[in-house]
């Protein structure tokens, strides 16, 4: 599942993986981030988790992007089909997993809009915890 992973001299492991619904610009390949080679099997399961997610959970990742969007100066000029089609402006780049603090799963994902500002979210046991423009600021 995950490809290419490797671990620098702190630890800290990187590799790839394939997105089945978070595209990076046209491309289904994303860099996951593990904090520590112990949580290879745990990122694994997130990973899993990030390409099964139910079609609500989804949804209401899209609204929330969508909200950003607009107050950081989305064009007001483009019309949405449905609110998932705010993806097609925006790209996903990482999966964070961090050392599990629980059996729960629990990752950050990064990206960006075409309107210039960061974006991404936080999934905590099987639940949007956070969405928004800075996913660092936020407790796993």
């Amino acid at each position: 599942m995950i490809n290419n992973l490797f671990f620098d001299n702190d630890g800290i492991g990187e590799g790839t993986f394939l997105s089945k619904v978070f595209l990076n610009d046209g491309s289904n390949e994303l860099i996951v981030y593990i904090e520590n080679e112990s949580a290879v099997k745990y990122a694994e399961q997130c990973i899993e988790h990030f390409n099964s997610m139910q079609d609500e959970m989804i949804d209401y990742i899209c609204n929330g992007i969508l909200k950003c969007a607009k107050q950081d100066g989305l064009d007001e000029d483009i019309e949405l089909e449905s609110t998932r089609d705010i993806l097609k402006y925006c790209w996903f780049v990482a999966l964070y997993i961090d050392v599990p603090t629980s059996d729960k799963i629990a990752y950050r994902v990064e990206g960006e809009g075409d309107w210039g500002e960061c974006i991404g979210f936080i999934i905590k046991e099987n639940e949007v915890a956070y969405i928004g423009n800075d996913i660092f600021s936020e407790e796993v």
